[in-house]
């Protein structure tokens, strides 16, 4: 399979999470955010579990509780409270800083060479990102930003992590475990935190079953696959593609109007993406190589 279509295939992961937004206003009951997350990882991951019929071994436990507390437990945690303590805009802005972290980690814990051209496309989406969904005169809520640039380094350190980390089992077997892993960490939280549910509407579940059997299971198998083949530089930099599908959406099943300066937004964040492809792919060649998962 061609690097090309590892990127494409990748890149369906953060398209479908730009969809989490919508689906979480529209059809879940509102102000459970640690249930909502436990309901998306944790049914996901013991599907995959029954589906692949492998534990981690004793030797790999430990990880794979580090790994779905960097990628679900913390991560998920810290963007709702920046979600709710900062305008969307703002948090998204924010966790696109995770592209950046990651170049830093991975120069840190893999020893990927830190490419100027890598770091300019970084920027670059950044202030894409910020031109598509900042509103003048967003508040900034201290609190808030430590969340989101918290939860970007926690998604940070779990894909550079997941990479350095590659356990003798196919991906669907690596992301069951780090899902059941991160639903397992937030249950308590919910269950302490949040008061019960109310009865869940047909839509309640539906939403439910698009954010964990989509937007969880398939597409997280999706993403830590792509971590295992690519440079952690070039996976981080398809994350952008999320809030490009969410203001998609926005307009078109929403109603929402869409300024040119969003558009042109939208048309840099695409370059970003491309450009930061082009880069990590010509050093690619002389780093780190593709790691082909276990049949």
């Amino acid at each position: 399979m061609t690097r090309s279509t590892d990127i494409l295939i990748t890149a369906l992961a953060p398209a479908v999470w730009g969809s989490t937004y919508l689906v979480t206003t529209e059809a879940l009951p509102q102000g459970y955010p640690i249930t909502m997350a436990v309901l998306r990882a944790l049914p996901a991951g013991l599907l995959l579990l029954a589906l692949t019929r492998c534990l981690p071994g004793r030797d790999w436990l430990g990880r794979a509780f580090l790994l779905g507390a960097f990628n679900f437990a913390v991560f998920w945690v810290l963007l709702f409270v920046a979600a709710y303590r900062l305008p969307g805009g703002v948090a998204a802005t924010l966790g696109a800083v995770q592209t950046l972290i990651v170049i830093a980690l991975a120069r840190g814990i893999l020893g990927t060479p830190v490419r100027a051209g890598a770091v300019l496309a970084a920027l670059t989406g950044i202030a894409g990102i910020a031109m598509l969904l900042l509103q003048p005169g967003a508040a900034l809520d201290p609190i808030g930003i430590a969340a989101g640039l918290g939860g970007a380094a926690s998604m940070a350190a779990g894909t550079v992590l997941s990479r350095k980390w590659q356990p003798p089992v196919p991906a669907l077997s690596f992301t069951a475990w780090q899902l059941t892993a991160g639903g397992l960490l937030l249950l308590p939280a919910a269950l302490i935190l949040e008061p019960p549910l109310p009865p869940l509407t047909a839509a309640n579940l539906g939403g439910l079953a698009w954010l964990g059997l989509v937007g969880a299971a398939v597409t997280y198998w999706l993403w830590f696959r792509g971590v295992a083949r690519l440079e952690p530089g070039t996976v981080s930099m398809l994350g952008m593609m999320s809030p490009v599908t969410a203001v998609v959406l926005g307009w078109a099943w929403l109603g929402q109007a869409l300024t040119e300066v969003q558009l042109v937004g939208a048309v840099i964040v695409l370059g970003a993406v491309w450009a930061g492809q082009a880069v990590n792919a010509a050093g690619g060649a002389r780093g780190l190589k593709p790691r082909e998962e276990p049949a």
